[in-house]
């Protein structure tokens, strides 16, 4: 039975109910009420469908109306109704209406009217609910685009990257142009300045975005990301960027300030800008940047609600922005550090050609070093300090300039290291010791070391690690040469075992790539470099950037150090060699010698002299307090090197022999005409060496 055949009741006229019913429902309904025909007509509107209810809205049809975003798939909509397909409930659907300005959102529902003969007799038309949810859904998109910003701002500690997330999460959901501008001096690390922001500062475009629907990007294009301006005078740019307070903005023809800006002027009516939301990126009274919002064409305009909104998400950026700054101020000074702390040249080798390749990037503790050892030996050095920052560029420091003076001393790597180690838990005792409110004092260190002397005489090389990647070696054919370093304990371990080295044989021509443990992350890294390094045509220089060419891009920006060196000899017309007697008359004999190769170099008389006694020196205190075998050799490269080699392990001590000493003073004559002296030992005896700088050209 359909409604209108339930029986009235006694004093109710037939038909009387259904009438009082539908007046009632019509004039006190909460929700908007249309009445439309089988063919979509509008028949009937209630008043809360603000302007539809007029004369002038009856007969159109639903789509004409309301001027829906998408007509053809509601009017689909409405006819599967009528075909009986069931009702629609909650449709959402945004339109405008003819005497309301701006888009709006509205919730349809809609229901078929059968006729008496209820679903199989005739269909009288569809009864639709309407709700304008405009104001509702606009608040879901306000908290939406807060949450995007809320989400995405924040997690980078790059500030182009943190500028390009807010643009992200601001356009298309929130605005239909955006523009962030940053002052140009906190993007290189500064400070920001204190508000109000002088007029002629300048600031840099970091990021800027648009919805699809602006088919010209005239904003953006004027202004290109990374260009610089200075704000124009009054406009509301300065105006926001003076007081440090949000505007909301009208964009019309006559705006009056657009005179002052003719380039934004006409960038602006050329994308159909209507409304501008300016808000100031301010933090503690400092300024960072301003932020520009635009809305274009059929959008909805800005209200007071959008502007705070926009504060909020500003706020959220500007502090996002600040942090990254801070990092990046921090990994400039630690970067700089790093930078004056590693060698600033490449350094002259007897008998290895070297070349390296540093990564900048997160990590600022990778060192690398190539030091001169006496006996035209080289020490190769690759090693890092976990982590980034500055306090990790401070360690790479110290542990390097230990190192270096380790070096000095003559040592075997495997003792070097062990040293090293000794010194790197000194550090780390003192870290611990610190107060428990400084942040250092609960933070790991972590170290590795890789070390290496090569001896072109004897042409091999030896190495010894603490907690890094062995060196890998390529000969002169191509093929990889093993190395089987046992590996050590990294630098701040609290395992105390020994370190041990492994020494190998070269071929003249080698090449050895002592690499950080960034550059040995994946599995097939050392396949990589090998094959790379198997071209004995290319430079150095060029087999490291070759290697660098073939990283995976995680790699080179974490950051890496890369040391390569050739193998060679020194050249025999440049050492002179002799085997001596263990007697007394020897002394002279080494003079003479001495006195006949140095004049055949063509060195200088005083040269000579001076040789000549540090020689003497050197054999006399061999044949009275050594042992055989006895030894001399000459090397002249960029100095002029005296080795004197015996069979005794006791080492010799310079003194300060009195007035009245009659010896004692061998040594010291020895230092006074040297540039550098030492002592170095071996499994055969110890070798006195002394190294003298050259007059300019005598090593031509």
């Amino acid at each position: 039975m359909s409604y209108a055949e339930t029986p009235a009741g006694p004093g109710i006229p037939p038909g009387g109910l259904d009438a009082a019913l539908l007046k009632v429902l019509f004039a006190q309904s909460a929700v908007g009420l249309l009445v439309l025909d089988p063919q979509l007509r509008l028949v009937r509107a209630n008043s809360l469908v603000e302007g539809v209810g007029t004369e002038e809205y009856i007969g159109l049809r639903f789509t004409e109306a309301f001027r829906l975003d998408d007509p053809d798939g509601s009017e689909q909509l409405l006819k599967q109704v009528l075909a009986g397909e069931g009702p629609v409930r909650d449709h959402l659907v945004r339109g405008r209406l003819r005497h309301i300005p701006g888009d709006r959102i509205f919730l349809v529902s809609a229901y078929r009217l059968d006729g008496p003969d209820g679903p199989d007799g005739t269909v009288l038309g569809l009864l639709s609910a309407v709700v304008d949810v405009t104001e509702r859904e606009r608040a879901r998109d306000r908290e939406t685009a807060l949450a995007a910003v809320r989400d995405a701002v924040g997690g980078s500690l790059d500030v182009a990257a943190t500028c390009r997330a807010f643009i992200d999460a601001l356009v298309p959901g929130f605005a239909d142009l955006a523009v962030i501008e940053v002052v140009d001096e906190v993007l290189r690390g500064a400070d920001p300045p204190v508000g109000p922001l002088p007029p002629d500062t300048p600031l840099r475009r970091a990021a800027s975005g648009r919805c699809e629907a602006v088919e010209r990007d005239e904003v953006i294009r004027g202004h290109p990301v990374g260009g610089t301006r200075r704000l124009p005078p009054r406009t509301p740019y300065a105006l926001a960027a003076a007081d440090l307070r949000p505007r909301l903005v009208p964009l019309t023809a006559e705006t009056p300030w657009l005179d002052a800006d003719p380039d934004g002027s006409r960038a602006l009516a050329e994308t159909g800008a209507h409304t501008l939301i300016v808000v100031p990126l301010t933090l503690r009274g400092a300024v960072l940047g301003l932020v520009s919002l635009y809305r274009c064409g059929a959008a909805e305009p800005f209200d007071e609600e959008d502007v705070s909104l926009a504060g909020t998400a500003a706020t959220r950026a500007a502090l996002a922005i600040d942090n990254a700054r801070r990092y990046e101020r921090e990994h400039v000074i630690a970067s700089t550090v790093q930078r004056r702390l590693l060698p600033q040249a490449e350094r002259h080798q007897a008998a290895v050609e070297t070349a390296h390749v540093l990564l900048p990037g997160r990590d600022s503790g990778c060192w690398f070093d190539t030091i001169a050892l006496s006996g035209a030996r080289t020490a190769l050095v690759v090693g890092g300090v976990a982590g980034e920052g500055l306090q990790s560029a401070i360690a790479m420091g110290q542990l390097r300039t230990v190192i270096q003076a380790l070096a000095g001393l003559d040592l075997e790597p495997e003792e070097v290291l062990a040293r090293l180690k000794e010194t790197a838990d000194r550090l780390a005792h003192e870290r611990a010791a610190l107060p428990p409110s400084d942040s250092l004092q609960g933070e790991e260190l972590r170290a590795g070391c890789v070390y290496g002397v090569y001896d072109p005489f004897t042409r091999t090389c030896t190495v010894a690690r603490a907690g890094h990647p062995a060196p890998l070696i390529v000969g002169p054919d191509g093929r990889a040469v093993p190395l089987d370093v046992p590996e050590g304990a990294g630098l701040f371990d609290t395992d105390g075992a020994l370190f041990a080295p492994a020494t190998v044989t070269l071929e003249e021509g080698s090449v050895l790539a002592f690499c950080s443990a960034e550059l040995l992350a994946d599995e097939r890294a050392e396949e990589r470099i090998t094959r790379t390094l198997a071209h004995p045509g290319r430079s150095l220089q060029q087999l490291g950037d070759d290697i660098v060419y073939a990283l995976p891009d995680d790699t080179r920006s974490a950051g890496a150090a890369l040391l390569l060196a050739r193998t060679g000899t020194v050249s025999e017309h440049r050492v002179a060699t002799w085997d001596l007697a263990q007697d007394r008359t020897t002394p002279a004999t080494a003079r003479l010698l001495v006195r006949d190769r140095l004049q055949g170099w063509g060195l200088d008389e005083d040269t000579v002299d001076s040789t000549e006694l540090i020689v003497s020196e050197l054999v006399t205190n061999a044949v009275r307090y050594g042992a055989p075998p006895l030894r001399l050799r000459l090397l002249l490269d960029t100095t002029l090197t005296c080795e004197v080699h015996d069979g005794s392990t006791a080492s010799p001590h310079l003194r300060h022999a009195r007035t009245v000493d009659e010896g004692g003073r061998g040594l010291f004559i020895v230092s006074s005409l040297a540039a550098h002296w030492g002592a170095r030992h071996g499994p055969d005896g110890k070798v006195l060496w002394t190294e003298q700088d050259l007059p300019a050209g005598d090593t031509d």
